[in-house]
């Protein structure tokens, strides 16, 4: 959650990006909001990310992030919706819970098969 090109966009100088196969980008079309690591809000975008997971005959997927409510949850959905076994590890997440979405977020993935740990 950041301005693209600001400085709280860039990687921590810490962080070991040497290893990484796959920055995913979103959220950076200002006619399109973006939730899911797999689609923009339009439902018709895509990020790449299912295609990158595919080709590595990725089948399960485990989420955490920020928010539960919102970006984990859209996440967790399309991946559900595209066929992945996915697992969210609350513990390393934070919602917004704005006027009860957290609720809604976990009994709908809850219902569409996420294990939520």
């Amino acid at each position: 959650h950041c301005v693209q090109g600001s400085e709280g966009a860039v990687f921590h100088k810490t962080l070991n990006v040497n290893a990484a196969q796959l920055v995913v980008r979103k959220g950076f079309r200002t006619e399109i909001d973006s939730y899911s690591a797999f689609f923009e809000n339009d439902h018709t975008t895509v990020t790449g990310l299912h295609g990158y997971l595919t080709s590595r005959s990725v089948k399960s997927i485990t989420l955490v992030g920020l928010a539960l409510d919102f970006c984990v949850y859209y996440s967790a959905m399309d991946a559900r919706k595209l066929g992945y076994d996915v697992t969210v590890e609350s513990h390393a997440c934070r919602a917004i819970d704005l006027d009860g979405s957290l609720d809604a977020a976990l009994t709908q993935m809850k219902s569409a098969g996420v294990v939520l740990k």
